[in-house]
């Protein structure tokens, strides 16, 4: 695992499936039905957010140090703390 911010992170699929996922509970499901609505405005907002954390470029040295979390872009915090309120990142 890398280490982001001095903690593991993962992106917890399950929970970013349940926060897209617009289907009726209400409904009883057909057999063999396999559709799924998703909201297509969390669907582009989760895309770009997770396109912003993993494009984050970071020229690290290791003979440096560790990068500190001033140095951080403002889109990756506001994506970062994005995800993680959602709880569609989570540390271990």
């Amino acid at each position: 695992m890398i280490n982001v911010l001095g903690e593991n992170y993962f992106v917890d699929l399950d929970e970013v499936e349940k926060f897209l996922d617009m289907s009726d509970d209400n409904l009883e499901p057909l057999s063999g039905n396999t559709e799924m609505r998703i909201n297509i405005v969390k669907f582009e907002l989760v895309k770009m957010l997770m396109e912003v954390i993993l494009s984050e470029n970071d020229d690290v040295d290791d003979k440096l140090g560790l990068r500190t979390k001033d140095k951080l872009s403002v889109p990756f915090k506001i994506a970062f703390n994005s995800l993680l309120n959602k709880k569609l990142i989570n540390h271990y």
